[in-house]
């Protein structure tokens, strides 16, 4: 939803600081298999980088403002991960 107030989902200053929490600290930089616990017993495809990104971003993000995951490993494959949805009976 798009806050009345600002006009905005969510501000762009407290988005970034998500990001660098849940994105760039653990896996900027990194040998994903080797320096991310995450990746010791996941396999480090793209498909798996982008459960990664949203599982960590939904931690942080506030209830009901992640859509979802794009990850870019070369112009021609792209992977876009919108999390598990879940059916309750």
């Amino acid at each position: 939803q798009i806050d009345p107030v600002s006009g905005m989902v969510i501000n762009l200053t407290d988005l970034k600081e998500y990001m660098q929490e849940a994105i760039m600290e653990p896996l900027d930089h990194k040998n994903l298999d080797k320096d991310v616990p995450y990746f010791a017993e996941v396999v480090s495809t793209t498909e798996n980088v982008a459960v990664f990104i949203w599982e960590n971003l939904k931690k942080l993000l506030p209830m009901g403002t992640l859509y979802k995951v794009k990850v870019y490993e070369t112009d021609q494959n792209i992977v876009v991960y919108k999390g598990e949805e879940t059916i309750s009976e």
